[in-house]
């Protein structure tokens, strides 16, 4: 780890606390040791602007007595024997420098021996101030450091999940769709391979967006397009497509087949269990900061309840909820013989 004292702010922190200490022994000479405010401010620039730069040193005494690996009473000793040191350099290093620029002020001369006990003590409290300094920019590092590193295994684990989810829908739709092929080879052998063709397009176009989380609007209403000419032709006059979009809908960006699943439970639980004929509605509009898109199906209310898992509509909850950490954004509602399927995608 660099010393977090080569970051701007930090630097400031530790600039500004300096001047607070050399405020400090400035009024401890002045005040306490009744000290001449002319010594007293020499003896403050030229020990502190020494200290000032032995206190960037600390930060590797600091790391290397780290608390996780010492016990309380090593790092106790060490620090202690690591503050006489740090003291006594200091005071002999200033003591050297006063008598290189002032070599003939004899009465200062004679006060750095008289407060020699104090400035050393003052030295140990200094050195100890600046290694709880250090420990705090250590602790305050690592913790943000564990914040950034958890935060981006939860986006990897988030987007992991999202992306099996996704994938989850491709096999799901395969499956029905080779159903659906298998049972027109005998019977009508050309809209067999139509629909290969058109099934073709559709994996293309899925495969190429693979990777992406959300495309727009106008994207997806493609591929529902292709999904929906692959049932028309083995369903054919047994649905209508029907759809109202706001233009100012299109360029929204949604989860990447999101209204796939929608429409496939339209075709397995509407148009297949029913004689008549089944009108799929989808309606886009901006509404309260969502972007709004309804799909509709009538139903034959005589047929049983479907049993089946509800693999897309569960699918779908849990992308929106991963995505936008909202768990009310797929709203279903069954009424006379409709059945509403509301997704809701924040703007």
């Amino acid at each position: 780890m660099n010393n977090p004292l080569l970051n701007k702010n930090n630097f400031f922190i530790y600039v500004l606390i300096w001047i607070i200490i050399s405020i400090f022994s400035y009024l401890f000479l002045t005040e306490a040791l009744d000290v001449n405010w002319q010594i007293s401010l020499i003896d403050t620039v030229v020990f502190n602007t020494i200290f000032f730069g032995f206190g960037l040193g600390f930060w590797y005494s600091a790391q290397f007595i780290s608390i996780e690996s010492n016990r309380i009473s090593q790092i106790i000793l060490k620090h202690s024997i690591a503050s006489v040191a740090a003291s006594a350099i200091w005071n002999i290093s200033g003591m050297i420098l006063i008598y290189l620029i002032f070599p003939d002020y004899k009465e200062y001369h004679n006060l750095l021996y008289r407060i020699l006990i104090w400035r050393f003590i003052l030295g140990v409290f200094f050195y100890c101030f600046m290694i709880f300094f250090y420990y705090l920019l250590i602790y305050y590092s690592s913790f943000q450091a564990k914040v950034i590193k958890e935060t981006e295994l939860n986006l990897l684990h988030q987007d992991a999940e999202l992306k099996a989810l996704k994938y989850q829908i491709n096999p799901h739709f395969i499956f029905n769709s080779l159903n659906s092929i298998s049972s027109l080879t005998l019977d009508n052998p050309s809209k067999a391979r139509e629909m290969i063709i058109k099934l073709s397009s559709f994996m293309r176009s899925t495969i190429v967006n693979s990777e992406l989380q959300k495309t727009p609007l106008s994207e997806e209403l493609k591929n529902i397009q292709l999904y929906l000419d692959i049932e028309k032709i083995r369903f054919e006059d047994k649905f209508h497509y029907v759809r109202n979009i706001n233009p100012c809908c299109l360029n929204v960006q949604v989860p990447h087949m999101v209204l796939q699943p929608l429409f496939e439970n339209a075709i397995k639980y509407g148009v297949y269990e029913s004689l008549d004929t089944v009108i799929i509605s989808l309606t886009c509009s901006c509404e309260n900061n969502y972007l709004k898109m309804v799909v509709e199906n009538n139903y034959d209310i005589e047929n049983p309840e479907p049993r089946g898992k509800q693999v897309g509509l569960a699918n779908i909850r849990k992308r929106l909820n991963l995505i936008y950490n909202q768990d009310n954004l797929l709203v279903t509602e069954k009424k006379d013989n409709f059945f509403r399927a509301i997704l809701y995608i924040p703007l």
